[in-house]
């Protein structure tokens, strides 16, 4: 094989890599986004519900949009980790209060179907 067809080969990986790479921060950033703005509309009747729920959605919301910023900005792997720990979380805990009764939201048990749960648990899946 010529240096040139090996420099071709390498270009191009290179190359596919990068596309990758834009690929990964780009849908990592669409995902976050959409996990926070599937929050804001459960925010209100959730602090009227259950308060504990409705600050830890404001909570998620603010970290979805700050993690999504710094990965858009500035791309590094610890906001990578942290964002897939904080929707791995947050799918765990949608999976709980459909399993287990929490206070003052009993009636969110077997409920997995809610449309803004759904999108929020695709999205928060596709970060992790």
């Amino acid at each position: 094989m010529s240096s040139t067809t090996r420099t071709f080969r390498a270009d191009h990986a290179s190359a596919l890599k990068g596309v990758l790479n834009q690929a990964l921060r780009w849908g990592t950033v669409g995902a976050m986004l959409v996990a926070a703005v599937a929050h804001i509309p459960v925010i209100a009747p959730h602090l009227e519900e259950a308060p504990y729920m409705g600050v830890l959605f404001i909570g998620l919301t603010a970290v979805c949009l700050s993690l999504g910023a710094v990965i858009a900005t500035t791309n590094p792997t610890w906001a990578y980790q942290s964002a897939t720990a904080v929707c791995g979380a947050a799918v765990l805990a949608y999976a709980a209060t459909r399993l287990v009764a929490f206070p003052q939201l009993a009636d969110d048990v077997g409920n997995w179907f809610e449309p803004l749960g759904v999108v929020s648990v695709l999205s928060e899946s596709l970060v992790v």
